[in-house]
């Protein structure tokens, strides 16, 4: 559970409506500077090779102190901590919310329902490799002998958004000879349209759907399907060119995927934050396994520095605060 405080009836929140009211409202940038020759020195930090200026906020040292203030009396230390513990603070759904188990590479365990997760975390990531591995260097073959070319990911929100964002933002990392399409509108025309652009003895299908009942989401994988075996004649070579995101083998293996090529992920992972997990894999396939990982490991090294720094120089923490600031008292 997590607190359950109300931020405006803080001593902090009295603080900072005073403080707007009295001292920010007519507040303006050019004068915060001039009036502060080190200003982006008090309001910048740097996490690796990354440069936080938050300098350019309608902001001051006292603003920032309040902010802080508010942190602490709405018991935000104690909130992180249940997170990252594997609370359950997910209370509409019962669940804990464990992505950051995704990217854990110290050897510390990560307990849900008092059973370490990560055991089942790095088998999965493992699956992914090999798997990853094995396209690229042609030994996983399409049902003419060919060597995977085209990438065509199926699935809906959080199967599809983020995928989509990290191979469109890493587009200078993607593997030669690789092609990948995301295919989410259940309209007919997106599918019909990115298997135009394709080859069926060179594509890979990935169907991403938790039940694999998802209704938009399948129904794009069977007319995929449908359209790939017009071309192959034999539904053996289904599982040759069509693997899946899910959990539901008995639906997989009827949809004619072998499960020895079903990539698992949990109930504990939410659907925005999917990307880290088996959703993943079309990341992984387009960028290359070593820079997936790597983007783990720096969601990773992000996710200590939110865990463990101080909130005065903690990066999502200030971004946070600065989000209360703007929506709660400029009304942003």
């Amino acid at each position: 559970m997590l607190p359950k405080i109300d931020p405006t009836n803080t001593q902090a929140w009295l603080l900072l409506k005073k403080h707007f009211e009295t001292e920010m409202r007519q507040a303006h940038m050019k004068d915060l500077f001039a009036n502060d020759a080190e200003r982006f020195q008090k309001f910048s930090l740097c996490f690796n090779d990354i440069v936080f200026d938050y300098s350019k906020n309608i902001i001051t040292t006292k603003t920032k102190q309040l902010l802080l203030q508010l942190a602490e009396d709405c018991q935000l230390k104690e909130a992180i901590h249940s997170f990252f513990s594997g609370v359950k603070i997910n209370e509409t759904e019962n669940r804990a919310v464990l992505h950051t188990a995704l990217r854990n590479f110290s050897d510390n365990p990560v307990l849900v329902d008092g059973k370490d997760i990560m055991p089942q975390v790095r088998k999965v990531l493992q699956q992914m490799q090999a798997f990853t591995v094995r396209v690229h260097d042609g030994s996983w073959q399409g049902y003419t002998g060919k060597k995977i070319k085209y990438i065509v990911n199926i699935g809906i929100g959080g199967s599809d958004l983020g995928p989509v964002m990290v191979t469109e933002a890493l587009k200078p990392y993607w593997v030669e000879g690789i092609e990948t399409y995301y295919v989410s509108n259940v309209d007919g025309t997106h599918i019909a349209e990115t298997l135009k652009k394709v080859t069926p003895d060179e594509t890979l299908f990935l169907v991403a759907s938790k039940t694999f009942t998802t209704q938009e989401t399948m129904t794009n994988a069977h007319t995929a399907r449908s359209w790939f075996l017009s071309h192959a004649k034999d539904e053996a070579h289904i599982a040759k060119h069509f693997v899946a995101l899910s959990t539901n083998e008995k639906e997989v293996v009827k949809f004619g995927i072998d499960p020895e090529n079903m990539f698992v992920f949990w109930d504990w992972v939410g659907g925005r934050y999917s990307l880290w997990s088996a959703i993943g894999l079309s990341i992984a396939l387009t960028i290359g396994y070593s820079n997936f990982e790597a983007l783990l490991k720096g969601a990773y090294a992000m996710d200590q520095h939110f865990a463990t720094t101080k909130f005065d120089q903690n990066i999502p923490v200030i971004l946070a605060l600065l989000g209360i600031w703007y929506t709660n008292f400029w009304g942003a």
